[in-house]
């Protein structure tokens, strides 16, 4: 039955099929190991995303870096299903291509934010940053602009756990990923001025 089922699909809808039903399986997985804690990210540019590192849902990069195969993953979850169940509602194979594709791009953009808003729930919930970030030491995690003229992000140890916030410094230099750095202030509760320790002076 389900072999006569698929012999019947054109290769278009074989191809989706697959697509959908192996995007199905990763999300499920990626579900689970991310509230059992485990790293279920990984980077396009970068060999393994940590952000899921004992279930510290602060450093969840799959709400804030675009790039990852989370989300490579929820739009294919998004385009398949959506390609799937109007098919025969839009005839036209451009137009359904389109909209299953702005579909996709929408369940990334509420998952993002779903995690960016769990991220700050818990940040917020556990951590007062304004007055305990100050003096806290850790490294840089994306490159920060010099000067202030851009945020990076920072992963800064606080009150006994590794935290990751956005960062400026008022260095002549940017910052480097690696950097050891000094929180000086909290700006606001999700971000940091940070100086390298080595040019901290007393």
């Amino acid at each position: 039955m389900i072999a006569t089922w698929w012999a019947g699909l054109s290769l278009m809808m074989k191809i989706l099929w697959t697509v959908t039903l192996v995007a199905s399986v990763l999300f499920v997985i990626q579900s689970i190991l991310t509230f059992i804690g485990a790293d279920a990210d990984a980077d396009f540019d970068t060999d393994i995303d940590t952000g899921m590192d004992g279930g510290d849902l602060s450093n969840i990069e799959g709400g804030s870096n675009l790039y990852t195969f989370r989300n490579f993953v929820n739009f294919c979850l998004g385009f398949g299903w959506s390609a799937i169940l109007l098919q025969d509602s839009i005839p036209s194979t451009a137009l359904l291509i389109l909209v299953s594709a702005l579909i996709g791009v929408a369940l990334v953009a509420a998952v993002m934010y779903l995690f960016k808003w769990l991220s700050s729930m818990q940040q917020s919930g556990n951590i007062n940053v304004q007055k305990q970030a100050a003096g806290c030491e850790g490294k840089v995690y994306l490159p920060i602009p010099a000067a202030r003229s851009g945020a990076g992000k920072v992963q800064i140890t606080i009150a006994g756990s590794v935290r990751e916030y956005d960062a400026l410094t008022e260095s002549e230099e940017a910052l480097k990923t690696g950097t050891p750095i000094r929180v000086v202030d909290a700006l606001d509760a999700n971000t940091v001025l940070v100086e390298e320790i080595n040019s901290y002076t007393v």
